[in-house]
């Protein structure tokens, strides 16, 4: 068989010539699950801006900050990100890829879980000092009280000023490995 023959045969026996266990006897339809995997393909990503940061975090309907906001409020804590403190969370995320390690979109993971660490561990107090208050104080005294169905709220709102200080100890731990020679 000259080095042409290949071109002569019809499509299946050309797979099966190439990835001979998997589509041996398949109809076509099932061809491509057979050669997932076995035929090189090169894709090159980019990583992601600033902009797509913001946009994982705020456009699925169970967004990230979402979840937070309802993990926080099972314990009684109204947590509020303002507009700029999203926008100031995806420009830290992407920083962070940049000059520690590119992980994609499981940076944000590890940002919203270093922003709220402190207040999941302080809410059951939080909270309790809110239901001490609210019956102390009117609804006119008390920003940061409200009073829900299910008991006393506390209210915390997360802006850009947080987000700077929290998260500044991630951006000095960069990857030093990369300087050894």
């Amino acid at each position: 068989m000259h080095n042409y023959a290949i071109l002569n045969r019809q499509p299946h026996h050309i797979t099966a010539d190439m990835c001979p266990g998997p589509t041996a006897g398949s109809d076509d339809v099932c061809i491509l699950s057979g050669l997932q995997g076995r035929l090189p393909i090169r894709v090159e990503l980019k990583g992601l801006t600033a902009a797509d940061f913001e946009r994982i975090l705020t456009e699925p309907e169970c967004n990230m900050i979402y979840q937070q906001q309802q993990l926080l409020g099972c314990e009684g804590v109204d947590l509020v990100f303002t507009p700029e403190a999203v926008k100031e969370i995806a420009a830290m995320a992407e920083q962070i890829n940049k000059e520690v390690e590119n992980i994609g979109a499981r940076r944000l993971h590890t940002v919203l879980e270093r922003l709220v660490e402190d207040i999941s561990f302080e809410a059951p107090d939080k909270v309790a000092e809110v239901g001490v208050d609210i019956v102390a104080a009117t609804d006119s005294d008390s920003s940061s009280a409200k009073q829900s169905a299910g008991g006393p709220t506390y209210v915390h709102i997360i802006d850009k000023e947080d987000v700077q200080v929290k998260l500044a100890d991630l951006l000095k731990k960069q990857d030093l490995d990369k300087y050894i020679i």
